[in-house]
């Protein structure tokens, strides 16, 4: 995944991206969740499908990460 996905503060204002292009992780992730298929979006955006999995295994770490707290009754 880190050989795909990059976090430069030149690059969209730091936000993580493919390597080598300027689509970031969130777009992909967005286009899926809005339902677009990854056919789609690798036509779209130009990346691989193995671009798509290292986004998805991103996110995916996030959520893990995070810290869940319940909301107030």
């Amino acid at each position: 995944m880190n050989e795909r996905i990059i976090i430069d503060p030149n690059i969209q204002h730091g936000k993580p991206v493919i390597k080598g292009t300027r689509v970031p992780i969130a777009r992909i992730i967005g286009g899926l969740a809005g339902g677009m298929t990854k056919e789609e979006i690798m036509l779209e955006y130009e990346v691989s499908e193995e671009d798509i999995r290292s986004a998805l295994t991103y996110a995916g770490e996030l959520v893990e990460e995070e810290e869940f707290h319940p909301l107030p009754k």
